[in-house]
């Protein structure tokens, strides 16, 4: 009861704001064209003299949408302005299928733009982005607001400007590698973005929730190679199931047994399996477990041109680029014969969780959120808010038919399908894999139905299969639809429709596309291919009314889900396809006890409950009970899934922290900074720290482990440049003043290596950034791969009553203050041994080159240049003057 009171004060207060532009409306209606669009200098300028952007929200809401209305044709519905209020309270607003978000983001974008800080809309592709950008970017730029587009392949020159814009559209993935890329570069100049302030995320729950279950990864070529795989593989298909590995469909996890663990030590020749040293065979066995017998091919990944691709579990798209990680990729590729690919290793990675909360202010719209507030509100303290529709929602969701067998099932589907289907009326059957969606298109043909197929294997089809799903007596299956972006109308799409006659009349793809565009341009050729397309989508939009009518005669989409997802929130999606903007339409699910859902999490009660009813017999049930009953195991699904992500996220927000110490004191670096003072302060800890270990100040002097000091003090600072109590009677001195005479002579020696370097004509402060960034940069990335190693083995501490978080945070920090350390004694061990005699030049030790869509970054590092005509030895000192082996030192990266 509480949430729904919760929900109720924030509706309110953003129905009381959208009545308040309601009443400005004759007002702005009445205005010129350059008064409406000088409304917005005028907002600017109230702002700067402190009003709120809440006390404008009225009047801005009011001028966004009489402008669009001029500018685009559209004007905002009452509840649009509702959920505009929304999202710039910055929550989630709640709005069905064919509500229009587009047009929602305007409003709030408009008004949060009036700072100067930025807004960033994120989208879920690089397609919607730009469609966007375009179109809304005509009322933008009409109320004098600059637009930036970020997408895939720009140059680092055209990213900066569009992050320089009051309003930018861009992917969630391009907006997360940005950011790690801005933190990799060597010059600020190269940076892209500025201060994160407000973002709405459009389909926020596919972004926030569903993709945030895999970080952001920059990688570069890893050095380990890939024959264990298919040696790891050999073994395990020789396995028993119950013998020698037990399997957790549930839990998804897969473990060997005793008997499994003996045919492991006689297959790798090893005495003791488990032993540290056995580790490697250890992870590639489990990874060649989950392969074999968790991961199964066409349902959560398929086989291309020799390639493994992902297939997204809730959208059913292909994750083009993105591999899995920990080496289950590797193992999948050596299970289906095809090449394995190496290893990569990690630069720089970061979670959509902890990368999207840095925002300011994070708002989001969807169609279904309300299943996932207790995440949104846990992780990203985002409330969800359902807007009412427009028009009264009138599609009749059907209660759940369960039948005993999945045969049962597909032939009770199939015949609903062809009694549906006989009236003419349009059908969208949707399904949870690649596999049952092909299954019920050969039994379709059989029946000599006429249909359309949309799965992982047909998605170039995506938005031409979906955009005709409701005409007279469509039939389609589709594989998942989450943010499928592209309307259902009751009687085909005009628009989809009209660029299909351009295809057939010999027009290029990219001028098809150009055609609906809203780019300005003076292109003759784009020109005319946007007349033909205006004459024929209005020739085809007459077409398509008229149908509309008759699909509505027939009462409208019949959306059938083949199986409970085990998330509700992705049913609701497959529903929420029907009964847009107050057309009819009718859902129902079809389930077996058999399926997966039912067999793992519907429990004996469900079970029991449904033998009782049927009698024994094997007979379709359908009661509203059972579909309750349902509903709730999905919930305990839900909720044991939210636990997942909260658990990873855990072990990543140790690493945030660590991450934003790094990330902060190369961006003090990179922004000009005086480092003289944190050098200064780097030699004092190092040779502090060395004078705790052998010259302890609660020791006499005397008994001082001289020997070790000097060797340890030469190590840090060349021999000659202080000079080490020598010609001085330790008896005589006092232990405190002894330390601080050594301390004193250090920065001394550091003064006087700041006159030979500047004597040579190079900056100091420059010859400092330098070095800084190389140690920072060189040791995080090792940081990186030590915490992945620290991640995969923690987990057995649990066997030894020990929370793995606990111990992974405790670690990792010993680890990090280990990095810190080894940072700032490195550096200063080079700036005392460094020779330059031209200015340096710094270094990207952390270069992407080439990178994956949606979770993987591919990147290597670059070589170091030697500007020598002699090829340096790996055992010549380096000729960068640390005195160090070419080999330990600069020869590490090349």
């Amino acid at each position: 009861m509480g949430l729904f009171k919760f929900e109720d004060k924030f509706l309110k207060r953003a129905k009381k704001q959208a009545d308040a532009a309601e009443k400005l409306r004759p007002g702005f209606q009445a205005m010129s064209d350059s008064e409406l669009a000088g409304k917005t200098q005028e907002y600017r300028e109230r702002f700067q003299k402190g009003e709120s952007l809440e006390e404008l929200l009225p009047e801005v809401f009011a001028q966004v949408r009489e402008a669009s209305r001029r500018v685009l044709g559209l004007e905002h519905y009452y509840v649009q302005l509702v959920g505009g209020a929304i999202l710039h309270y910055g929550d989630i607003a709640e709005m069905k299928t064919g509500e229009g978000k587009t047009l929602v983001a305007t409003l709030a974008a408009c008004l949060n733009a009036i700072p100067g800080k930025g807004v960033h809309i994120v989208t879920v592709n690089d397609y919607l982005a730009k469609r966007d950008s375009e179109w809304m970017g005509k009322l933008y730029k009409f109320l004098g607001y600059s637009v930036g587009l970020v997408i895939r392949d720009m140059t680092p020159e055209e990213k900066k400007a569009a992050y320089a814009a009051d309003i930018l559209y861009a992917t969630n993935n391009e907006l997360g590698f940005d950011y790690l890329r801005d933190n990799m570069v060597v010059y600020k100049e190269n940076m892209v973005q500025r201060e994160l302030n407000y973002a709405i995320v459009d389909e926020v729950d596919s972004i926030l929730i569903d993709e945030a279950r895999t970080p952001l990864i920059i990688s570069g070529a890893g050095d380990k190679g890939t024959e264990l795989y298919e040696i790891a593989d050999r073994f395990v298909r020789r396995l028993k199931k119950e013998e020698d590995f037990v399997l957790d469909e549930k839990q998804k996890t897969i473990n060997l047994t005793e008997e499994g663990v003996k045919k492991a030590e006689e297959f790798f020749h090893v005495e003791n399996f488990s032993d540290v040293e056995n580790t490697e065979y250890n992870h590639h066995v489990n990874q060649a477990l989950r392969a074999n017998y968790l991961m199964k091919r066409d349902t959560d990944y398929v086989v291309q041109d020799g390639q493994v691709i992902i297939v997204d579990e809730f959208t059913g798209r292909l994750m083009i680029g993105r591999r899995y990680s920990d080496g289950l990729h590797q193992a999948i590729e050596a299970k289906e014969g095809v090449k394995v690919e190496r290893e990569s290793k990690t630069l720089a990675t970061i979670t959509f969780q902890n990368f999207f909360r840095m925002y300011h202010k994070l708002a989001g719209m969807t169609g279904t959120a309300k299943t996932e507030e207790n995440e949104f509100r846990t992780i990203y303290d985002l409330a969800v808010v359902q807007v009412p529709t427009n028009k009264p929602m009138i599609r009749e969701d059907l209660n759940d038919k369960i039948h005993p067998t999945v045969r049962d099932k597909f032939n009770a589907v199939i015949d609903e399908i062809c009694e549906v289907h006989a009236k003419g009326q349009p059908v969208l059957v949707g399904t949870v894999s690649v596999e049952n969606s092909e299954i019920l298109s050969r039994m379709l043909k059989k029946r000599g139905i006429k249909h359309e197929v949309l799965n992982a294997k047909h998605h170039e089809k995506e938005a031409q299969i979906i955009a005709q799903a409701g005409k007279l007596g469509a039939v389609t299956i589709a594989t998942n639809m989450a943010g499928r972006g592209t309307d259902i109308l009751l009687g085909g799409n005009p628009d989809y429709l009209a660029k299909n006659e351009m295809s057939k009349l010999g027009y290029a793809e990219a001028l098809i596309f150009e055609a609906d565009g809203h780019a300005e341009t003076g292109d003759a050729e784009i020109l005319e291919a946007r007349r033909v397309y205006q004459e024929l989508y209005e020739k085809y939009k007459a077409v398509t009314d008229a149908e509309h009518e008759k699909v509505v005669a027939t009462g409208g989409l019949y959306i059938i889900g083949t199986e409970r997802h085990e998330s509700r929130r992705i049913d609701n999606q497959l529903r929420g396809r029907s009964g847009r903007q107050g057309d009819p339409g009718v859902s129902r699910f079809y389930i077996a006890l058999e399926d997966d859902l039912m067999r793992l999490f519907g429990g004996e009660r469900i079970r029991g409950f449904i033998e009782k009813l049927a009698g024994g017999e094997d007979l379709p049930l359908e009661y509203g009970m059972l579909t309750k009953q349902i509903e709730r195991a999905q919930k305990r699904i839900e909720e044991r899934n939210f636990e997942m992500r909260s658990h990873v996220l855990k072990y990543d927000d140790v690493m945030n922290k660590q991450r934003e110490v790094i990330y902060g004191q190369r961006r003090r670096v990179l922004l000009g900074d005086d480092l003289k003072e944190s050098i200064r302060g780097m030699i004092e800890t190092a040779v502090t720290t060395i004078l705790d270990q052998h010259c302890p100040a609660n020791m006499y002097p005397e008994e001082w482990e001289l020997e070790g000091f000097k060797a340890a003090i030469c190590d840090l600072i060349p021999e000659g440049r202080i000079p080490l109590f020598e010609g001085v009677e330790l008896g005589k001195l006092d232990a405190k003043k002894a330390r601080q005479m050594i301390l004193d002579q250090a920065m001394a020696a550091y003064d006087e290596k700041e006159k030979e370097i500047e004597a040579d004509g190079v900056s100091m402060r420059e010859a400092e950034r330098v070095v800084l960034l190389r140690m920072v940069d060189s040791k995080w990335m090792d940081h990186i791969d030590a915490m992945d190693q620290l991640r995969q083995g923690i987990g057995l501490r649990a066997y030894g009553q020990t929370d793995p978080v606990v111990a992974f945070r405790q670690e990792s920090y010993d680890m990090f203050d280990a990095m810190i350390q080894s940072i700032e004694h490195d550096t200063v061990q080079m700036l005392f041994r460094i020779k330059v005699t031209s200015p340096m030049e710094r270094q990207q030790t952390m270069k992407p080159l080439e990178e994956g869509r949606g979770g993987e970054d591919g990147a290597s590092k670059t070589k170091t240049v030697v500007r020598k005509e002699k090829k340096v030895g790996r055992n010549d000192p380096c000729p960068c003057g640390s005195g160090k082996k070419y080999k330990n030192c600069c020869g590490r990266q090349a």
